[in-house]
């Protein structure tokens, strides 16, 4: 049986100890055991050359703030590539591609990327313009620094290369992964305060509980992310889905006539 190949994935940051604690425990760490997930993290400050390791400097033009300097990145990217290679580079940016389930699976399976983490008031736009492949945002929000985006792209790509998770279809049943968000979840016991597990994850018959999550998938996509859904479009309403589909649009539609 062919080895897998290992995921590696570089990470240029001011402060490597944030990302050291990150992927040192839980799934990334025993991917790291596993040999599936190889990090590598690169200080920026080891590529400067003055005294004080100055990384950044004030903007041309005046502002607040201060912008991350191209050449100890440039040094840095250079030194990575030499050492083993850089894959796709990706500056982590609020003006990037919008990270989502679909990028994380596709980054799973490159084999090797490297991110940039951008700190203070942004990053040498020659870095993005000349330097990367691509830009990615996690969200419309601002953050201290790209460290805990690229914690998110990393975790979100690691668990999706093959053998990371205990089990094969995990993955696969995540919210997202088919397009619709998962169902909902319950362990023992049965009722809490009142508070009851659904009967149909209780009767033991597999086809029920199928049925049953497959319709709280089309139910809490509809209710929680009707936008979701409207991208799916048609193809996504297959036969396992159509028929709850149009049942909770005639439970819909009964319930708005008796309130009429």
């Amino acid at each position: 049986m062919t080895p897998r190949r290992p995921l590696t994935v570089n990470v240029l940051t001011l402060f490597p100890e944030l990302l050291e604690t990150a992927f040192g425990h839980s799934i990334l760490r025993r991917a790291v055991e596993k040999g599936l997930f190889r990090p590598h993290l690169v200080n920026i400050r080891d590529y400067t050359r003055d005294r004080h390791r100055t990384a950044d400097d004030k903007p041309y033009g005046g502002g607040r703030g201060m912008v991350l300097k191209i050449e100890p990145i440039a040094r840095a990217l250079l030194a990575v590539r030499r050492s083993g290679g850089t894959g796709k580079i990706y500056l982590l940016s609020p003006t990037g591609r919008r990270f989502d389930q679909n990028f994380a699976r596709q980054l799973s399976r490159v084999g090797r990327f490297t991110l940039i983490c951008g700190r203070y008031e942004g990053v040498d736009e020659r870095v993005a313009q000349h330097l990367c492949d691509g830009e990615i945002s996690i969200g419309d929000f601002v953050l201290s620094g790209g460290e805990p985006a690229a914690a998110v792209v990393v975790d979100a790509a690691v668990r999706l290369v093959p053998g990371v998770l205990g089990a094969a279809d995990s993955a696969a049943e995540d919210s997202f992964s088919r397009g619709f968000l998962d169902y909902p979840h319950y362990t023992r016991p049965p009722r809490y305060r009142g508070w009851s597990v659904p009967k149909e994850l209780l009767t033991g018959d597999h086809g029920k509980v199928l049925a049953w999550r497959r319709g709280q998938q089309v139910r809490r996509t509809l209710e929680k992310r009707p936008d979701l859904f409207a991208r799916l479009g048609p193809q996504a309403t297959g036969k396992n889905i159509l028929p709850e589909l149009t049942q909770m649009r005639r439970r819909g539609r009964k319930s708005r006539r008796q309130g009429e």
